[in-house]
């Protein structure tokens, strides 16, 4: 099978530029009820995925928890704890398998690292559970 097939192109989702700040992405996260959000460089190639808790204690060790004072800071700066793997668009459908039972989604690129959207977990799910009714 095809993973462009569960593919959600760039254009339907929600992603941030590496010169965003720290509050833009946090307004981006909250506003899109999000709990991570890929890093894309000014070019489109994909660099991170930065979660609520990068923020979170990025904010905490920084700034002492005042995001006042954190809000203006680049969101490069931001350590990420948990490296999310991206997925080139011709891979195995294995391999998205298995990047998928560890993250929420995965990023998909081109031969460039160009980002060209996610595939979510709970896409391949449903995927899955469709399929399976059919063989009941």
């Amino acid at each position: 099978m095809n993973i462009l097939f569960f593919l959600i192109p760039k254009s339907q989702v929600a992603y941030v530029e590496e010169d965003f700040t720290l509050r833009q992405v946090v307004e981006k996260l909250q506003n899109r009820g999000y709990a991570a959000i890929p890093v894309l460089s000014r070019d489109g190639k994909f660099l991170s995925v930065v979660a609520e808790g990068d923020l979170f204690w990025y904010i905490k060790d920084q700034f002492g928890m005042n995001f006042k004072r954190a809000e203006n800071t680049n969101i490069m700066e931001v350590p990420v704890r948990r490296k999310f793997e991206a997925i080139r668009f011709d891979a195995k459908m294995e391999d998205l398998l298995n990047l998928a039972m560890a993250q929420n989604f995965v990023p998909v690129l081109d031969d460039h690292g160009i980002f060209m959207g996610i595939v979510t977990r709970k896409a391949i799910i449903s995927w899955f559970l469709k399929d399976s009714k059919k063989i009941d």
